[in-house]
């Protein structure tokens, strides 16, 4: 007898699992279906977020920088630690066991909620019906009310350096590394480029970056992404900008990649290479050919602004539709759709999805960058303000990078706030809450904010907008 639900999500991840859950607690009859594997063969819920991308990769960025404060940050503090050494297998194992935490977490959180895990890999049938086969291949079938499909996306593959889960290798393993690499390319200068090239710089590893593009972290705000340029270089990283890979060869465990840019031919060897240029949606054998619901011209689901796909009825979020690839923006997708499949008149703000790289400074941003206004014509104040300045950075020895504080000329309303520097993401979350409430750069410098803070630059830097800053000089309207 076919299983009917009100609700079946393919797949697991932040969008899945959240949505799962969601549409269990608004009283709707909810199964998952999951089918990945972690390294035990057992079914692991997450997606790549918590088992392959932002729960490990954060794991391992916290464990490599307090390794290198502890070798180069302490002495200022007084602090003396001689012969400090880094155990990478245990670094790597507490990883692996935060992932396991979390990854059992959303089991717990599925059973206590009602919504029923279906393992195997789901494929979207004709007529809202959905195909469940079995890690040992045996099939059901389960019929659905609503469908929604977060299958998730996964790491691009290029001809020119085909990964080998050796010398080669993708975002999934740079997280497993069992020693540190003498010297380590980076293949894409990203977020997930950045932030893996961080870690094993920060142990030792001689880094270098390879971009396609000219423009380093082109998403970005202008003046954000030049001082992130320099900081990262100041840090050992080398970041070749304009550098197009075009092949590599593997020779006694080391790689040889040729890449051209602006001088022309070059070739550079490394122990391991890291490929991260990217993610594409995964829809292999997701879809029937009759299951009525399209793809786009880059292969993602089309869906409208409230994720509903052209079949009434079926839904899709996260990476596998348009927008930022993102963990956050994936969630609230989930929560969305599940509340619109219960009745809600549920809507997402797509203007105000924050983004962040979890380098050391961390880089945040949300709304608009001062170019992408200028482009649209938008005239613009801008306020800064330098953690050099800030009383709580000092403290910390943690004085890199700015706040910048972007507001509509005519209205003083915020349109975007941009941070590098310390607990970045913390303070761009604080301007997301003011510009979901349409905050003015006025409302902000008005607020109190506790002293001495690192939120303290936040308020510094709306002040700033208008002139009015006083812990830093104000720039002289011209």
């Amino acid at each position: 007898m076919t299983q009917k639900f009100d609700v079946v999500v393919i797949g697991a991840g932040p969008g899945g699992y959240v949505a799962a859950i969601k549409a269990a607690q608004l009283g709707l009859k909810t199964a998952c279906i999951e089918k990945y594997q972690d390294n035990e063969g057992k079914i692991a819920l997450g997606g790549t977020c918590l088992n392959v991308g932002c729960i490990p990769s954060k794991a391992l960025l916290d464990s490599s920088w307090k390794y290198h404060e502890a070798k180069v940050g302490f002495s200022i503090h007084g602090i003396e630690a001689k012969g400090v050494s880094i155990d990478v297998p245990a670094m790597v194992a507490r990883k692996s066991n935060i992932v396991k935490n979390l990854t059992g977490g959303v089991s717990t959180l599925f059973k206590a909620n009602g919504v029923t895990l279906l393992e195997g890999h789901g494929k979207l049938l004709a007529g809202k019906q959905v195909e469940v086969t079995a890690l040992d291949g045996t099939t059901q079938v389960v019929q659905a009310e609503n469908v929604i499909i977060a299958s998730g996306s996964k790491p691009i593959d290029i001809p020119p350096a085909p990964v080998n889960y050796d010398t080669i290798v993708d975002s999934t393993g740079a997280l497993e590394f069992q020693s540190v690499p003498k010297t380590l390319g980076v293949i894409g200068a990203g977020v997930i480029g950045l932030e893996l090239g961080s870690v094993w710089a920060r142990l030792g590893a001689d880094v270098t970056v390879i971009e396609a593009q000219d423009k380093f972290l082109p998403a970005a705000d202008e003046q954000i992404a030049k001082e992130a340029l320099k900081t990262f270089t100041k840090q050992g990283l080398k970041i070749r900008l304009g550098a197009r890979l075009t092949a590599s060869e593997v020779k006694k465990k080391q790689v040889t990649v040729s890449f051209t840019d602006a001088e022309g031919e070059q070739q550079m060897t490394f122990d391991k290479l890291i490929v991260a240029v990217g993610r594409r949606p995964v829809t292999t054998d997701l879809l029937a050919t009759d299951s009525g619901v399209d793809l786009d011209e880059r292969g993602f689901i089309y869906v409208d602004d409230q994720c509903a796909t052209s079949v009434p009825g079926v839904y899709a979020v996260g990476d596998v539709v348009r927008g930022a690839m993102l963990a956050h923006k994936a969630s609230e997708e989930g929560v969305m759709v599940a509340e619109r499949i219960a009745g809600h008149k549920a809507q997402m703000n797509y203007d105000l999805i924050p983004s962040v790289i979890y380098t050391h400074p961390e880089i945040a941003w949300v709304g608009k960058t001062e170019q992408q206004l200028k482009g649209e014509g938008v005239a613009v104040n801008v306020g800064t303000f330098p953690f050099a300045a800030s009383g709580r950075a000092m403290a910390a020895n943690d004085t890199g990078g700015m706040v910048k504080v972007i507001a509509d000329a005519a209205t003083d309303r915020v349109l975007g706030v941009h941070v590098i520097g310390p607990s970045a993401a913390e303070l761009v979350q604080q301007g997301a809450i003011g510009m979901e409430f349409g905050t003015s750069a006025e409302d902000l410098g008005m607020m109190v904010f506790s002293h001495p803070t690192l939120s303290e630059a936040l308020h510094e830097a709306a002040l700033a907008v208008n002139g009015h800053a006083i812990h830093v000089v104000n720039r002289k309207k011209r």
